[in-house]
């Protein structure tokens, strides 16, 4: 615990922009194998958001290529190497140099592109795998970019934090998914309420509220492990549940304005819609309602939903002693007068890749690690906070939070899962004034 941050010791800028140590020379020359401008890129996590964040690199200006990859299932992994080699009639082909020995399959996959002349990992996997290859890819000396979030338990975030200290003693690039801070729209309007414009903050509101989410029915040929990997959202021990998995943007955001962390959160919340059918082959909740209390009392409220037929927002907002803003929307209302951003939104899917990739190509090293796991940790305090109905103090969930998936280091597609369907089918769900988060 010595070595963690403190929630306050979080820089206020973005590091898109703060971008850590700039090292010239030799991590210039030492950055891609054998000191060429080439960028070889592996994958682990062949789903939507690791092919996506392949073909952002592919944008990128950078001479990249993708060299190995991996997923859970066989299939996948082999499936993403014939689909980006058509994309976009043939667009990236010449990007793809994967030969068959380098398609790798099953959960241990990840230590075989790691293994790999690979110099940059994209892991793309399920949240609760990702501390375990996070910690397995700096340790083999490789750069990283990590989607968010990082873990789904607080032991995984200890894991991550402690894998982002060899990162910098490295000098690893680890570029995170949270592109919000990567988007020109949200640095400018970030920047002005740090310098003021809206006086001190006393009170943030930050919204993920949207409709389902995807099912995947089981197969006759799956094991459990299998069926609930296909399924990882479902899962809280493989997502963190939804308050983790896409929440984590706008509180992400929130604590971003504030410049540092909660010390604490109160929340409620259920799962209305996921009582019948395919439902009950779910853990999560549809929705959640957090209080969260900074050091200083001020508060950030959060909503999250997956709820049909209800108000879908998505969004981030701003209250301070002289002024409002709307942070999603990029504009700011002081008694001076309004402003609102003019110049080009971006998509950050995107800018982020822009931004790791030519970082790489000049040698300049940032790492992103630490407020990646503190914002995952953030939502992760709200979780338990919803399924616990409880007040849930910061340092001691980091501490002493419960681990959702012991030996997880050593799960194989047949190993039993950490959670298992009771008699009557149903997989154990939390309930509020009975879950205990230390458990």
């Amino acid at each position: 615990m010595e070595n963690q941050p403190s929630r306050r010791n979080f820089l206020k800028t973005s590091t898109a922009t703060a971008a850590g140590t700039a090292l010239a020379g030799t991590i210039a020359r030492s950055a891609h194998a054998q000191g060429s401008d080439e960028i070889k890129v592996g994958l682990i996590g062949c789903g939507g958001r690791g092919t996506g964040a392949v073909m952002n690199i592919f944008e990128t200006k950078g001479n990249v290529k993708l060299v190995a990859v991996a997923d859970a299932f066989e299939g996948k992994a082999s499936g993403v190497v014939d689909m980006l080699k058509s994309r976009n009639r043939g667009k990236y082909a010449s990007k793809v140099d994967v030969p068959a020995e380098q398609i790798f399959s099953g959960l241990d996959a990840y230590k075989n592109v790691i293994a790999t002349d690979c110099d940059l990992v994209v892991i793309a996997t399920p949240p609760g795998f990702k501390p375990q290859q996070f910690e397995a890819a700096v340790n083999a000396g490789k750069h990283v970019f990590m989607e968010k979030p990082v873990a789904s338990d607080a032991v995984g975030v200890r894991r991550v934090l402690a894998s982002v200290e060899e990162s910098k003693k490295k000098n690893l690039m680890v570029g995170i998914g949270l592109q919000r801070r990567h988007e020109a729209q949200y640095l400018e309007t970030v920047g002005r309420i740090h310098d003021g414009a809206i006086g001190d903050l006393v009170a943030l509101r930050v919204y993920w509220n949207g409709g389902g989410i995807w099912y995947r029915n089981r197969t006759e040929d799956q094991t459990e492990m299998g069926f609930q990997c296909n399924n990882w959202y479902h899962f809280n021990w493989l997502s963190g549940d939804q308050i983790c998995e896409q929440h984590i943007h706008n509180l992400d955001v929130g604590c971003w304005l504030k410049g540092e962390y909660p010390v604490e959160c109160n929340g409620m919340g259920g799962r209305e819609m996921r009582e019948g059918g395919d439902a009950t082959k779910s853990q999560i909740f549809d929705h959640t309602f957090c209080e969260y209390t900074f050091a200083d009392g001020s508060k950030m409220f959060s909503q999250g939903r997956h709820l049909s037929g209800g108000w879908n927002h998505v969004a981030e907002y701003a209250h301070g002693t002289k002024g409002t803003a709307d942070v999603s929307g990029s504009s700011i209302t002081n008694g001076s007068g309004n402003w609102r951003f003019s110049g080009d939104r971006q998509q950050g899917h995107q800018q982020e890749q822009h931004d790791l990739i030519e970082a790489l190509m000049r040698g300049d090293i940032y790492n992103e690690g630490e407020y990646g796991a503190m914002s995952t940790f953030t939502a992760i305090l709200g979780r338990e906070a919803c399924y616990s109905g409880k007040v849930i103090r910061w340092d001691e969930l980091l501490e002493k939070g419960r681990e959702l998936a012991p030996g997880i280091d050593d799960y194989t597609l047949d190993t039993a899962p950490p959670t298992v369907p009771g008699a009557d089918g149903k997989y154990p769900v939390p309930v509020p004034g009975k879950y205990d988060p230390f458990a």
